[in-house]
């Protein structure tokens, strides 16, 4: 008696109240797979981006403004601080290392960042093609970036005022490619990295055409200004003291990168455990119609179960045809579910332009993935567990009195 035959055709007796079961089981299931590709891909991203970065040192506000904005380019910058005061950082003894970063242009999308060649040291980055600048208003490209610009080496674009890239075009100062990197998974990808000096003298021409520079006496310079200071420390000790130090004894604060990832987490947590019950509701929901049709099932098939007891099938084999039967409609929903999943996170990258940031996510495989069909074979062997043992139970004269003719 082959077990697997007779399982599939009990499968196919009650096709649409098993379809349906089998969706609602994939709904969950992709549902609980996007969060595991999601949040996945973006502590991946966020780890990444934080690689090296010790503390970000800016002007004071939000600490999580500034960590965004600076390390994660997903906000918008909580003000300026003097260069020379940035710059007294770095004679600090705890200070391994600090590369300054000027932020305030765009170009369609892309933040144009104003820094040094040690900036992607934190993030590995090397060049595909070209070389870095030499001067002020030459340009190296991230990989996602040059594409999505569709600019190459020699060609050049202007910038926008602001971060969000509807400002006013900066027309009179073009920026020249020079460069472009080879794809690391960062936040350099998304890039435009230029000199600090090409963003001081876009804003000069800037201040200059909006008559700001009206108050300033004549001939003075205006004063050097960046956006932040990312600092690589020397101890573990500097990223409890330092922060300390410099929000109580300067006019700047300073940020701990890791401590507000993980705050930033703790804020997104409360939406993802509202999906995450949602996700639970569906597969607690096709659990129960599962056992329900199964159970449906087998009050039907009583006199079936009987006969393949006179054809000498043991009450083991009953059990095991339920129980086969339970396992099939659960890995069809488990295979389901994972497609459903990956496509939404397909979806996602494609259509959001925030997705942008985890373009990976939709293809890779995470190890945490191997719970959903351990998930749905659980659901499953708890809906056919009492129909199974209905079928062991199953008496055959019991059974055929029932319908003698």
């Amino acid at each position: 008696m082959n077990l697997l035959t007779l399982s599939i055709a009990g499968l196919r007796d009650n096709r649409l109240t098993h379809a349906l079961n089998c969706f609602l089981l994939a709904l969950g299931l992709g549902t609980v797979t996007f969060l595991f590709l999601f949040g996945g891909a973006l502590a991946d991203r966020i780890v990444r981006d934080a690689h090296g970065i010790d503390l970000v040192v800016g002007a004071k506000g939000s600490p999580l403004q500034l960590v965004l904005s600076t390390v994660f380019q997903a906000d918008i910058p909580t003000g300026n601080i003097p260069l020379d005061e940035a710059q007294a950082l770095l004679r600090n003894p705890m200070v391994e290392r600090g590369v300054p970063m000027a932020l305030g242009d765009s170009v369609k999308g892309y933040r144009i960042v104003g820094t040094t060649s040690d900036y992607l040291d934190f993030y590995n980055g090397k060049l595909a093609e070209g070389r870095m600048w030499d001067q002020p208003m030459e340009v190296v490209l991230g990989a996602d970036a040059a594409r999505g610009l569709k600019l190459g080496i020699g060609d050049t674009f202007v910038g926008a005022h602001g971060v969000s890239g509807n400002g006013p075009l900066h027309a009179a100062l073009p920026y020249r490619v020079t460069g472009i990197l080879a794809r690391t998974g960062s936040v350099i990808d998304r890039l435009a990295l230029t000199p600090v000096e090409s963003v001081w003298k876009v804003h000069e021409e800037h201040s200059h055409h909006t008559g700001m520079e009206a108050d300033m006496p004549a001939g003075q310079a205006p004063p050097r200004e960046v956006t932040a200071m990312l600092l690589h420390v020397r101890t573990p000790l500097a990223v409890v003291t330092m922060p300390y130090q410099i929000n109580t004894q300067t006019r700047m604060q300073a940020a701990v990168p890791a401590a507000e990832a993980a705050r930033l987490f703790s804020l997104l947590g409360f939406g993802l455990n509202v999906f995450r019950v949602i996700a639970g509701i569906l597969i607690v929901s096709a659990g129960l119609g599962m056992l329900i049709a199964l159970i449906s099932r087998m009050r039907e098939r009583r006199q079936e179960m009987a006969v393949f007891r006179l054809l000498g099938a043991s009450r083991g084999q009953l059990l095991a045809i339920v129980l086969i039967e339970a396992v099939l409609l659960t890995l069809i929903g488990a295979a389901m579910g994972l497609a459903l999943g990956h496509a939404a996170a397909w979806a996602m990258v494609k259509g959001v332009p925030a997705g942008n940031a985890l373009t990976e996510m939709s293809m890779r495989w995470r190890p945490s993935e191997w719970l959903i069909p351990a998930m749905a074979l659980g659901v499953g062997f708890a809906a056919a567990l009492f129909p199974a043992i209905t079928a062991y139970r199953n008496e055959v004269s019991v059974a055929l009195a029932e319908n003698p003719g």
